[in-house]
């Protein structure tokens, strides 16, 4: 059987405890599975077209490489990405189940409470970060559409100014109407942010490289490494720059692949979406901040910035509508939709996806990400102690999906508190996926944090692949000793 909400259908589990399920959280029916190659492209589109996106590919080309060491370095890291990304989107799209239900399987139907709170506490803290980032790009669209409004910006309300708080609110409650609107919608909402925001990128290359000419295009940005081995080093953290990066989509990418109309699709929507649309963004980006120095002064990585150095009026307009849908669909792909599944499935009798959204909303501001951005301390804080931990549960899901689980699971299990379910463990709790998380992730927070205070070498974002290998080493020891149930019935 399946039932319908939103245009999104999805199965009815016969028996399944309402603790533990609703139709957002039950499995996708195949009549459901609606999310085509473009859609996946037009996702990731999203996740990169964004300004963080452009700066963070910006600032690759200032780590002492040539552009052709640049390149190999992004190729290298974003295969890697696409591999891991296909990895763990794989029991979402054959099962039909989002992110909190695929915790289930590792850490229990209890237990994956905690990777859903986890996860959900970053997606709300980036959720309010990029909604600040975006009333910045509406701030500066209302002044200059309305040039008096300047005298809004000279006062301080909590942090904000009066202009800056009606532009945050606007961001806000805007968001919210479309995400709130359910997954149909918020997929063609990301099928138009991704190629939008490149008619933008492709014009201001052409700009930049109309005011600099083809001869002078350089695509190395800062002085060469003083080593063959030194440039080694720097293009082996290139690659895992680009990793850490999309550290929080590889925890969740499952809440859409989910909607993959099957294997195939899944895995060409994100070949073009990230190894070859990551180059190619990457490389205007690039052509834009190499164009700047020329006719600048100066490298500039922030896109609204450069829309308002060229003066024209139009220009400033277009582009600050452009990156404004572009932060609204970085929002939707890495920050909105993970933690609204998350907080549904803390309490899916009551919460549901647009619940969930409604409180990771309203969260998002209690954190009042304008003094979070203000606070460099803070940020090194919450990424030491929150982002260390996303690294050691893909590695547990992945390595307990694949070794340990081999592929197969009994989805109804997946929505039972009976003992007898093959996810009940230890009162709902697995405890040697928790124990694993203990150690992997005590391990990836203390380096990051003594990196980040420098007390030890900074072994920055090498941080992810430590705690994830970690965690997979440590859940495959644990669980040698004791075949899971649910591998028991792997030749059912």
């Amino acid at each position: 059987m399946s039932s319908n909400s939103d245009h999104v259908t999805t199965l009815v589990i016969t028996g399944a405890h309402p603790q533990l399920y609703n139709h957002d959280l039950s499995p996708t029916a195949p009549e459901g599975r609606t999310w085509g190659v473009f859609s996946l492209f037009a996702m990731w589109m999203s996740d990169v077209h964004s300004v963080g996106g452009y700066t963070f590919a910006a600032s690759l080309f200032f780590l002492g490489l040539t552009g052709w060491q640049v390149l190999i370095s992004m190729l290298v890291g974003i295969l890697a990405v696409y591999f891991l990304m296909n990895l763990i989107g794989r029991p979402s799209l054959k099962y039909g189940i989002p992110y909190p239900v695929v915790a289930r399987i590792s850490f229990g139907v209890m237990g994956a409470n905690l990777a859903a709170v986890v996860r959900g506490i970053v997606g709300i803290v980036w959720y309010g970060v990029q909604t600040y980032f975006a009333s910045k790009a509406v701030e500066v669209l209302v002044i200059t559409l309305l040039p008096s409004s300047v005298g809004l910006t000279h006062n301080n309300v909590l942090g904000l100014s009066t202009l800056g708080w009606f532009s945050f609110l606007f961001m806000w409650i805007f968001q919210l109407l479309i995400f709130l609107s359910g997954m149909e919608r918020i997929r063609k909402f990301i099928d138009f942010c991704g190629p939008v925001v490149y008619v933008v990128m492709f014009a201001l290359a052409i700009w930049m490289l109309s005011k600099t000419g083809f001869s002078s295009l350089a695509l190395q940005l800062s002085p060469p490494a003083a080593s063959t081995g030194a440039t080694i080093g720097v293009m082996a953290n290139a690659a895992m720059l680009i990793v850490a990066y999309f550290a929080a989509l590889l925890l969740n990418f499952g809440d859409f692949a989910r909607f993959g109309k099957d294997e195939a699709t899944m895995k060409k929507g994100n070949f073009l979406g990230l190894p070859v649309n990551f180059l190619v963004f990457s490389i205007i980006t690039v052509i834009v901040t190499a164009g700047t120095l020329k006719v600048f002064g100066a490298a500039i990585m922030d896109p609204v910035l450069i829309v308002q150095k060229i003066g024209n009026p139009i220009i400033v307009i277009v582009g600050s509508i452009t990156f404004i849908v572009a932060t609204m669909g970085i929002n939707i792909v890495a920050n909105f939709v993970s933690p609204a599944y998350d907080i549904a499935n803390l309490y899916p009798e009551k919460i549901d996806f647009r619940r969930g959204g409604l409180i990771t909303s309203i969260l998002s501001v209690l954190v009042c990400p304008w003094l979070f951005v203000a606070s460099p301390s803070a940020i090194t804080l919450f990424v030491s102690i929150f982002g260390a931990v996303l690294g050691p549960m893909f590695g547990i899901i992945v390595a307990d999906y694949y070794l340990v689980k081999r592929q197969n699971i009994k989805v109804a299990d997946l929505y039972t508190m009976s003992e007898n379910g093959d996810f009940h463990y230890d009162g709902g709790w697995n405890l040697r996926a928790v124990l694993s998380l203990a150690l992997a992730g005590a391990l990836s927070i203390g380096l990051a944090l003594l990196g980040a205070y420098k007390v030890i070498f900074n072994v920055g974002d090498w941080g992810w692949l430590i705690g994830a290998t970690a965690g997979a080493l440590v859940y495959v020891a644990l669980s040698s000793s004791q075949r899971s149930p649910a591998a028991l019935h792997a030749g059912d």
